[in-house]
């Protein structure tokens, strides 16, 4: 990777729409209405239409910052309503608006929450003092970076990218507050050998 540093940025995915099912022309003189397909078809394009504006997205990964989990190209749904009623919790795969650039949205994993200690000590991530236990980082995607200790602000998160030897993350720009992240990563759809729920 030669020091390479990486973000993994998202990218929205529209869905494609359904073609319209083949349907035959009533006769003349048939008193008008809506063929049955063709109604279902439009309460299918409508629930649809909710799930995916107001509760789930289709998004495109771009990177391999997030590997082994998420590879670069990977289609995975976010729940956009997670956290505008629940906790974000730490270990959450999140999406979120660069801090520096909200018009690019970003993939990491959530290391700390307001009020955390946090340091890291040669790519060991110390919490309120206790070493963190990342399964999620296999030791060949280490790294033996250090931060100094912090204290983490009300509403923000500290944020890294489990492929730690060239994540782009919050041990270059900062904790992310709240406001910026938008949406939980729930599951892989695509492709086929990497479905499965984000852990």
């Amino acid at each position: 990777m030669n020091g390479q540093t990486e973000f993994d940025q998202i990218q929205q995915v529209s869905p494609a729409p359904d073609g319209a099912p083949a349907g035959s022309v009533p006769p003349s003189g048939r008193a008008p209405g809506m063929n049955p397909w063709l109604r279902d078809l439009i309460i299918s394009v409508l629930i649809a239409a909710f799930i995916i504006v107001f509760l789930y997205q289709p998004v495109r990964v771009e990177g391999t910052s997030m590997l082994p989990r998420l590879e670069d190209q990977d289609r995975l749904f976010i729940n956009k309503i997670a956290y505008r009623v629940g906790e974000i919790h730490q270990g959450d795969v999140v999406v979120f608006q660069y801090p520096r650039d909200h018009t690019k949205s970003y993939i990491k994993r959530v290391i700390g929450l307001p009020g955390d200690r946090l340091r890291i000590d040669h790519g060991i991530v110390y919490v309120n003092g206790v070493a963190l236990r990342e399964p999620y980082v296999p030791a060949r995607y280490e790294d033996d970076r250090s931060e100094a200790q912090m204290v983490l602000p009300p509403h923000e998160y500290f944020l890294m990218g489990d492929h730690r030897s060239i994540s782009s993350d919050s041990r270059e720009f900062g904790p992310v507050d709240r406001d910026l992240i938008y949406g939980k990563a729930v599951f892989v759809y695509w492709p086929v050998e990497q479905v499965g729920v984000v852990h």
